[in-house]
């Protein structure tokens, strides 16, 4: 049986629409500023004492911004962040925040370096967030 050039189309686009997602970037607007107002709220809440008021770290905690930190997770999808953090922060209670409260705070930390906010929130399901790449440097456009 041969497949009609309907199907044949229509598997085309549905390849072309995979292959858009798995190639989503942390610079695409993955998260929104009321989702990073949130974030700042939670991490002033949990994350300040290890990591700072400016996310630059210390001698307990990592900086959370800047080169250092922006190099150490590049190429990583969001979604093993999402987990990394989730499983092991804050540092004196690991896994004590919510999925949402930890989505806020990666929503805030993108916010400090500079990522663009988009029209959507930063989902807090790691299948989802496996779709998203951790980029150092804004992709240039194809």
């Amino acid at each position: 049986m041969r497949a009609s050039p309907a199907l044949i189309g229509c598997l085309a686009l549905l390849a072309s629409v995979a292959t858009a997602q798995s190639t989503r970037s942390v610079w695409d607007g993955v998260y929104t500023e009321e989702q990073a107002k949130r974030g700042f709220d939670v991490y002033h809440q949990s994350c300040v004492h290890c990591h700072g008021p400016s996310l630059e770290g210390g001698e307990i905690a990592a900086a959370l911004v800047g080169p250092t930190f922006m190099s150490n997770w590049n190429g990583v999808s969001v979604g093993d962040l999402f987990e990394r953090t989730r499983t092991s922060m804050p540092q004196d209670k690991p896994g004590t925040l919510s999925r949402q409260n930890m989505a806020d705070v990666l929503a805030f930390v993108f916010s400090q370096n500079k990522m663009p906010p988009g029209r959507a929130e930063l989902a807090r399901q790691p299948e989802m967030l496996k779709l998203i790449q951790f980029d150092a440097v804004k992709p240039t456009p194809k």
